[in-house]
């Protein structure tokens, strides 16, 4: 169970099938507590461990959390190195618990743009986690949502130019079998941390209709009560995905 008030606030019915999270805030966090920049994102991994497990307790779907972008690679090349360091750290320390608790793990993005020993570990855990059926955890690395929409629409276009598919038979759902988060749902929620209003190039097409949650708490001090008032946000929400309340009622 969790130990927490917010619990009692919850309509477990209604709870989002799929939550994304950017954390951000990892900088600015050291810079406050005047440490070195790659220290505040050895902080957000304990945030990362404990917001994991609530997702598990919660009985979530999936949580795809936005661990590297596309343009991180512009960092410092210590910054890019520390990060590394972290996700091997990670993928090693959470294996087991990951076949514990029935968590399959994912990825989406350009994976093979890594390290060798970082993509093979990346192969392993998903390989050993493939069977699981619990929570699916993404975490997305050298991903970019306008990328990912361009790397749908070649694959598209070879089928066409390939003569598998007419221009016809493009519809939605085929476009988004092409999406590598594709079985996935589409995101319900979407947690931004550190005060940011905007969704950085994260899930662009997905997120069409999806909830948006900005909190200005740096992701180091991120905690599961703030994940809890996520949730509480979401479940006062009117989602009417372009339809009017009254054809919403007699759905």
């Amino acid at each position: 169970m969790i130990e927490s008030k917010l619990q009692e606030k919850i309509d477990p019915h209604r709870l989002p099938r799929h939550i994304a999270v950017i954390m951000d805030g990892n900088g600015r966090w050291a810079q406050k507590n005047s440490l070195p920049r790659v220290e505040g994102h050895w902080a957000g991994v304990k945030v990362v461990d404990r917001i994991v497990t609530l997702g598990c307790k919660l009985n979530l779907e999936a949580l795809t959390l936005y661990s590297f972008s596309d343009e991180n690679w512009n960092r410092p090349s210590e910054e890019i190195g520390t990060l590394m360091k972290i996700l091997d750290f990670y993928l090693k320390k959470e294996l087991n618990r990951m076949k514990e608790e029935n968590i399959r793990f994912n990825t989406i993005g350009h994976i093979e743009d890594l390290p060798d020993p970082i993509q093979k570990l990346i192969q392993y855990s998903i390989d050993e986690t493939r069977n699981n059926t619990g929570m699916i955890l993404t975490l997305a690395l050298s991903y970019g949502g306008r990328q990912e929409i361009l790397d749908a629409v070649k694959k598209v276009a070879q089928m066409v130019k390939d003569e598998k598919i007419s221009i016809e038979e493009i519809d939605s759902s085929l476009f988004e079998s092409f999406l590598s988060t594709h079985p996935i749902p589409d995101p319900d929620l979407l947690i931004r941390t550190s005060g940011e209003r905007r969704i950085s190039n994260f899930l662009l097409y997905q997120s069409a209709y999806t909830e948006l949650h900005y909190n200005n708490v740096l992701w180091p001090d991120f905690t599961e009560d703030d994940f809890l008032n996520a949730i509480i946000d979401y479940q006062g929400r009117d989602r009417r995905f372009g339809m009017t309340q009254e054809q919403i009622a007699k759905a």
